[in-house]
């Protein structure tokens, strides 16, 4: 990426948009600390399978009320203040958690991250859209999907290195004082409350970026507006944008929902919660949440899973890297058609794998492992990537906030209803039926895109909203 193109000011973009992009990392350590502390957590206050359930899955019920609420939020109070209101509510959940005393205070600030959760979901890609150069803006948005990996590995790590003080702390007959409490004897409350130390930090540096220019002109918040894109522009082309995007904003006489019930944004609605809820039921949630248990069922002793899984989150992030760098070449449609293609493939084997091992059991795990990495592979590169970037661009400038949340809502009943049927339907349809599913539901996803997903790379958000107009 080549930082003096046409003068623009590319380091000042990416610098906002690794700042907006932190939401993504706490989205992601946030959901993935969690699996550190389960057992602990059980033992502790004495869960059983239900209770342990809500208290891993209650996020996702925060999750769901943040989002239905962001777009909201930001549509009335700005992209800026929102996200610092995210940054909040993350800090108080890890600060809570590490210091409730009963499992309905760990439940309460829990479901507090989960909003922060559906917050960043709809806000991060968003802002970062905003401020991105168009021809760049596929990569920018595409560093909240790499942020979210980097937050799984994080917590993975974190719990890893607390984990592991504590047993050589434990074996030094160390068990005093308050430090003791949250990283020895109580070690989950350091995985969950180390949560703070990012949330803090991402409170601070959302200081020192300004708020979206887009919705400022929708704002009637000009002068401001011009202070942050000449600043990426220059000021020629920065007038060129307010006047641009006044012109198209004055053109809309509705406001709120009635702009996404015109013909051609109820197409771009559409899209958006098909493609997000549909994306869930291909899988790849089920195999990042679900992987050591599905590794386990060929043999595999539960260190050996764990250690498998870790193989498939490096994956997930070199991949989601190599999305990055491509995606602005290729074009989101086209890299759909390879990820969802060799999706397919790999589920299709997979399926075939535990149908085979179920007879003979002579097909070694090490084989379901690359499959799985194949299919890790092929949609990290298409449609973990995509699907932010797509939500963050296809929207009108007047309602952008209100419909991501929208899209990003069926994104999160999908989210929780493949979390929650995954283990039923791998007893009820058998692991290979699941895989198979999991394929067959990649068609319909194919079919939208094909037919109804415009091409947007390398297309001002402008151009977009003019597009959808002219489909009216």
């Amino acid at each position: 990426m080549s930082v003096q193109k046409n003068k623009e000011n590319l380091w000042y973009v990416i610098f906002l948009a690794t700042v907006a992009a932190l939401g993504g990392f706490l989205f992601g350590y946030d959901t993935a600390v969690i699996s550190g502390t389960i057992g602990s957590v059980a033992t502790q206050f004495s869960l059983n399978d239900v209770t342990t359930g809500w208290y891993v899955g209650c996020a996702l019920v925060g999750s769901i009320l943040g989002v239905s609420i962001a777009g909201k939020l930001s549509d009335h109070f700005g992209r800026k203040g929102v996200l610092l209101f995210s940054a909040v509510l993350f800090t108080a959940s890890g600060i809570g958690c590490m210091v409730s005393e009963s499992v309905s205070d760990l439940v309460l600030y829990r479901i507090v991250g989960g909003v922060g959760i559906g917050v960043a979901s709809v806000i991060s890609p968003l802002y970062i859209s905003e401020i991105s150069v168009s021809r760049y803006r596929g990569t920018l948005v595409s560093l909240y999907q790499l942020a979210i990996t980097v937050g799984f590995m994080g917590a993975y790590l974190v719990n890893y290195a607390i984990s592991n003080y504590a047993d050589s702390m434990k074996e030094l007959g160390v068990s005093d004082g308050l430090w003791s409490k949250f990283m020895v004897s109580e070690s989950w409350r350091g995985m969950l409350g180390a949560e703070s130390l990012p949330a803090l930090l991402f409170f601070i540096v959302l200081f020192f970026i300004p708020e979206s220019p887009r919705w400022l002109v929708i704002k009637s918040k000009e002068s401001a507006a011009l202070k942050t894109l000449k600043r990426i522009y220059g000021s020629e082309k920065a007038d060129e944008q307010v006047y641009d995007l006044k012109n198209l904003v004055q053109s809309e006489e509705e406001s709120d929902w009635k702009i996404l019930f015109q013909p051609g944004f109820r197409i771009a609605l559409f899209i958006g919660v098909s493609l997000a809820i549909l994306g869930q039921f291909m899988g790849v949630n089920a195999v990042l949440y679900y992987g050591p248990s599905i590794f386990q069922q060929t043999g595999l002793s539960q260190g050996d899973s764990l250690f498998y899984q870790v193989i498939v989150g490096l994956v997930n992030f070199g991949s989601t890297v190599l999305a990055m760098a491509v995606i602005d070449k290729i074009g989101r449609k086209k890299l759909v058609y390879y990820g969802v293609s060799g999706m397919i493939l790999s589920l299709v084997l997979i399926g075939f794998y535990f149908t085979l091992n179920k007879v003979s059991n002579v097909i070694p795990p090490v084989t379901l492992l690359i499959l799985i990495l194949v299919y890790i592979f092929s949609c990290a590169i298409s449609i973990c990537v995509v699907i932010w970037v797509l939500l963050s661009e296809m929207y009108p400038a007047k309602v952008r906030g209100l419909a991501m949340s929208a899209a990003g809502f069926s994104l999160w009943i999908g989210t929780f209803l493949i979390g929650q049927l995954t283990p039923w339907l791998m007893t009820t349809l058998s692991p290979a039926g699941v895989f198979w599913l999991f394929g067959l539901m990649c068609i319909p996803y194919m079919y939208i895109t094909w037919k109804l997903v415009p091409e947007t790379t390398g297309k001002s958000l402008e151009d977009i909203e003019r597009m959808w107009q002219s489909k009216s």
